[in-house]
């Protein structure tokens, strides 16, 4: 009896914890398909992308089609991939190949995407709808990138901000004749897609247009991405995926992103730390390195043993490589023992994103002008009277000499 209690105990703490899915840290979306909308009699090439958000990899992630009628994939063998394994800020994507049911109606159908992040994972499951339709967009426009920019213009580690692109129809006419043929020069964005990577994380969603854009026209798609913590200095370029008119090949561009260093504000003493009698003012130079510019630039300074008038100091917005230079009063407080150190803390916002970091860590020098000069300064000061007045003796005398030699 006793060893069977013991060897159930055994069971109940020694057994690990179920621990958490790791396929709750990633995520599946349609990355584009083509051609748009399905063509009902036609297969339809659909890509997939699952983007693990993790800080962790995904050790074995294997995702899988589950399509609705009037969806049916090509062959069985085909429904599902196993990507393997999937570092942190990863993007896995693959394309699957579906057939439109010849008897299906014009509108919109439904696959479903299940996904594991490893093969004892739990599956997780999402909806994606698909347009359906017997006309395709056989248009002949053509759509370029003009420009792309963040707002913050340059990021900087932990930031979230928004990514601005600029799509324009580069068509200069409203139709062209192709063997014989008259086209229209509309241009359609069915998907653009943005992909994450390891320091920059896209949180929202693909876009999914259904307008036109005639010749020559722009329009500007927004995304929202965010840096991580640990992004190095330098510039990022992430993925842009997009389809156009049904049967043109999909475009990529790779979309740069800068990012900048968090300690953008340099803050130096513009004389030196002396306070006088226990009071004075402490003078600092505040520049701004940062590559753009920054707002709700302020300055303060922490210290045990002093007071500081103002408590802080505000600058407000600074260009990159501006300069401002800050007073501030300063009293020291008597009876403390402590040593004279005062910390110099900056903080300011970066488009919406706020920082504040130590700067520096500065020592301030107490002088006490009752205590008077010291004794070699007394000594040079006595030294400078006797030969000031030596040199007057030696003046004087030199006069009566002449006088004397003229009466003689």
């Amino acid at each position: 009896m006793i060893i069977a209690v013991v060897f159930f105990l055994s069971i109940i703490f020694c057994t690990p914890a179920a621990s958490t899915p790791s396929s709750t840290t990633l995520e599946v979306d349609i990355l584009k398909y083509e051609p748009f909308p399905a063509e009902i009699g036609e297969y339809i090439s659909v890509w997939i992308k699952v983007d693990n958000f993790a800080a962790q990899k995904s050790d074995d992630v294997t995702i899988k089609i589950v399509p609705e009628y009037p969806f049916t994939v090509d062959s069985p063998q085909n429904s599902q991939k196993n990507i393997g394994i999937l570092p942190p800020g990863n993007t896995g994507i693959h394309e699957f190949r579906l057939f439109v049911d010849r008897n299906a109606n014009p509108g919109v159908g439904t696959i479903k995407i299940r996904y594991q992040g490893q093969k004892d994972d739990i599956w997780l499951e999402e909806s994606f709808d698909i347009r359906v339709g017997a006309d395709t967009f056989d248009s002949r426009g053509t759509l370029e990138l003009v420009s792309s920019g963040t707002t913050p213009a340059v990021m900087m580690p932990g930031d979230k901000g928004t990514l601005v692109l600029e799509m324009r129809n580069s068509a200069a006419t409203p139709a062209v004749i192709l063997d014989g043929k008259e086209f229209d020069t509309k241009a359609r964005i069915q998907i653009a897609s943005l992909g994450s990577n390891e320091h920059i994380k896209v949180i929202s969603d693909s876009y999914r247009g259904d307008g036109v854009l005639g010749p020559g026209d722009t329009i500007n798609i927004y995304y929202t991405i965010e840096v991580s913590n640990n992004a190095p200095v330098g510039t990022y370029l992430i993925d842009l995926s997009m389809i156009g008119n049904s049967h043109s090949y999909n475009t990529n561009w790779q979309i740069p992103v800068k990012v900048d260093s968090q300690s953008s504000l340099k803050v130096i003493p513009a004389a030196p730390l002396v306070l006088e009698d226990g009071e004075g003012t402490l003078e600092f130079d505040v520049a701004n390195v940062h590559s753009a510019a920054l707002s709700a630039v302020s300055v303060r300074l922490e210290s045990d043993n002093m007071d500081f008038s103002p408590k802080e100091y505000f600058i407000g917005t600074m260009e990159s490589d501006e300069l401002f230079t800050i007073d501030i009063s300063t009293e020291h407080i008597e009876g403390l023992n402590s040593s004279n150190t005062v910390n110099v803390i900056a903080s300011y916002r970066n488009g919406q994103n706020t920082h504040e970091y130590i700067v520096d860590s500065l020592e301030v020098r107490l002088v006490d002008s009752s205590s008077g000069p010291g004794a070699g300064t007394f000594v040079l000061i006595l030294l400078v009277i006797i030969g000031g007045a030596g040199l007057i003796y030696y003046k004087k005398r030199s006069m009566k000499d002449t006088e004397k030699d003229k009466k003689e």
